[in-house]
Formats: C-alpha cells, sequence, structure tokens
C-alpha cells in the first residue's frame, strides 16, 4: 500500500490549520458559556451547571432552556449557514465582494417573509418550519434574477456585472419592501422594523427544528463539494479543462448557497456582512484551501454571530441591540477597505 509523505511545510500547514481550527472551537464554548450566563437575570456558573443536570429551579430552567439556549444554537446555525453561503457565492463568482446581502438574496428571502407577514398578525403566528420554505423561495426568485442578468453565453459569469446587478436588484428588492411595510398595521410595522435591523427574533426550540434540517442537509453537501468549489474558483475555462461540469455545479451549488442564507434569514432577520467578511478573515487563517477553509468558514461565522448576539443582550440591559447592528459596526468598514482594495 502506497503512503502518502508530506514535505515540512505542509506538515506545518497542516498542524497550524489544525490549531486554528481548535481555537476557533474553543472560542465557541467559551462565548457559549458567557452567552447561557448574559441576560436581564444573571445566572452564577454554580446556577448553570445545576440547571443544565436538572437541579436547577423552575425559573432557572426556564431561563437557561426556553430563552437563552434556543436563540444561542439558532446564533451558531445561522452564523455557519450565512458565512459558507458567502465563501460558496464568492467562489462561484470569483468575487471578493459577493455575498448574500449584497447581491439581494437576503433581501428577496426578507420580501417573502414580509409578504406572509402581510397576511398574518406577525410570522410569530405562522407554523415556523413554513418560513424557512418561502425565505428559501424568495431568495431563490432574487438569486436567479441576478444571475440572469449577470450571465453571457459566450463569457460566462463576470464578477463586476455580477457584483452591480446584485446591487442593483437588492436596491429595488429593499424599495419595494419599505413599500409593502408601510402598508402594514402598527403591529406588524413593529416586527418588520426589528427583522430588518436583523434582530433574531426565532427564539424557541419550533425555530431551531425548522432551521436544522436545511443546515445538517445543506452544510455537508457543500464541503462535500469542496474539491469542486476549488476548481470552480479557478474560472469556467480552467474548470472545464480539468473536467468539471461548470454550468451544473454552478446551479447545485448556487442552490445550497441560496438555501442556506434564505432559510437563515427566515428566522435571524437580515443579518449583513456575515458572508462577506468571515470568509476573508477564515482564508487568512487558514488558506484558501476549500476543504479546511470552508469548515473555517462555518466555525468564524457561527462565533460572530453568537458573539455580536451576546455583545448586543449584554451591552443596554434589560434593551437589546439587533445582532445585525453589532455585526454591521464590525462589517461595513471592513467592506470599504475590501472595495477600495479591489479597486487599487
Amino acid at each position: 500500500m502506497r503512503t502518502i509523505e508530506f514535505t515540512p511545510a505542509e506538515l506545518r500547514r497542516r498542524k497550524r490549520n489544525a490549531v486554528t481550527v481548535a481555537s476557533l472551537l474553543a472560542l465557541i464554548v467559551l462565548a457559549f458559556i458567557l452567552s447561557m450566563n448574559t441576560g436581564f437575570i444573571r445566572l452564577s456558573p454554580l446556577d448553570l451547571l445545576r440547571t443544565l443536570f436538572g437541579s436547577g429551579t423552575d425559573q432557572q430552567h426556564l431561563i437557561l432552556f426556553d430563552f437563552r439556549l434556543p436563540r444561542i444554537v439558532i446564533s451558531l446555525l445561522i452564523g455557519a449557514g450565512l458565512a459558507v453561503s458567502g465563501s460558496v457565492l464568492q467562489a462561484i463568482s470569483r468575487n471578493a465582494l459577493a455575498d448574500p446581502g449584497i447581491l439581494g438574496i437576503n433581501a428577496g428571502a426578507g420580501l417573502a417573509v414580509l409578504v406572509f407577514v402581510a397576511f398574518y398578525s406577525s410570522a410569530a403566528s405562522a407554523p415556523a418550519y413554513l418560513l424557512p420554505i418561502l425565505a428559501w423561495a424568495g431568495a431563490g426568485v432574487a438569486a436567479l434574477l441576478v444571475f440572469m442578468i449577470s450571465y453571457r453565453k459566450h463569457t460566462g459569469l463576470s464578477s463586476n456585472r455580477l457584483l452591480m446587478n446584485g446591487i442593483a436588484i437588492n436596491s429595488g428588492i429593499s424599495a419595494l419592501t419599505i413599500v409593502i411595510s408601510l402598508r402594514l398595521n402598527p403591529d406588524q410595522f413593529q416586527f418588520v422594523s426589528t427583522w430588518m435591523a436583523g434582530s433574531i427574533w426565532g427564539k424557541d426550540w419550533s425555530f431551531v427544528t425548522a432551521l436544522l434540517p436545511f443546515i445538517v442537509v445543506l452544510l455537508p453537501y457543500v464541503f462535500y463539494k469542496a474539491h469542486t468549489v476549488n476548481v470552480l474558483s479557478l474560472g469556467n475555462s480552467m474548470a472545464t479543462g480539468l473536467g468539471a461540469f461548470v454550468n451544473r455545479e454552478q446551479v447545485l451549488l448556487l442552490a445550497a448557497a441560496v438555501g442556506l442564507a434564505g432559510s437563515c434569514v427566515a428566522v435571524s432577520g437580515s443579518i449583513g456582512f456575515v458572508g462577506l467578511i468571515t470568509p476573508h478573515l477564515a482564508r487568512r487563517l487558514v488558506g484558501s484551501r476549500f476543504q479546511i477553509l470552508l469548515p473555517a468558514t462555518a466555525l468564524a461565522g457561527a462565533l460572530l454571530v453568537l458573539v455580536a448576539d451576546t455583545l448586543g443582550r449584554w451591552v443596554l440591559q434589560p434593551s437589546e441591540i439587533p445582532a445585525g447592528l453589532v455585526v454591521a459596526v464590525i462589517g461595513a468598514p471592513y467592506f470599504l477597505y475590501l472595495l477600495v482594495r479591489s479597486r487599487s
């Protein structure tokens, strides 16, 4: 049996990547513990342990298992989903500025949820499992529109065209969203305003179970396709020369990216920049091979959203700052930096 021998440089790179992934996991565990104890009512570390093992009071059990843990799990899921979606879109389009929010995918998902809300007292009164499906449909329509406009038969996808058309579609959908929201009653308008700010409003286990199938199915699929993503990121001509079925693989990966983004937006609101900044941060840490980049991006995205939501619940207690606003404080300057660097 043939053994594979790695060069010293490759061994050092693999060791560094393993340390990076382990560090991200450790930071997620730390943020998870801190988030469980963040809120208007504090639980001591001893109270957390007792409650986790079933010895806490009814109030402590209610706070931890019914309010905080579902929100923490949702933060981790949507962070990983949005981050991986952005990484796939950047690879397919070969554009470092591609992101579900910038390309109008999040806006399309939000518009579908908004139209649904217009026929109900609020989205909270709707079946939780229905919202990710509606958001996926809205995100899919927006993505299809952007890619159809940007695609040329002989040249394929142009990264500049994709970005400009995505920004235009995003602006149009956002304007339509505002027009529809003006026709809502005060309760519905309050929900939509909170949702557009990026508030994690799906806070119980029903939303976890609604979102989990999308994450459990689509994330492993994208990880499985990591080699294909590597090839597609080289360009259509090179990918075709290497034997890849470019159009088919682009459609399948685009559907997975749209599914991840749409389902996450359905329960998290419009949280932007996660899919933009985390792939770049992960690339700086582990390199550009998608076999390790995609898992690192998922972990970095989960950590970013969990930290943002925890800070939002802690800074102005008992009020909350939507996680989307906290992420925007980090993401907006970084987006400007990437925009300036791409033009230099």
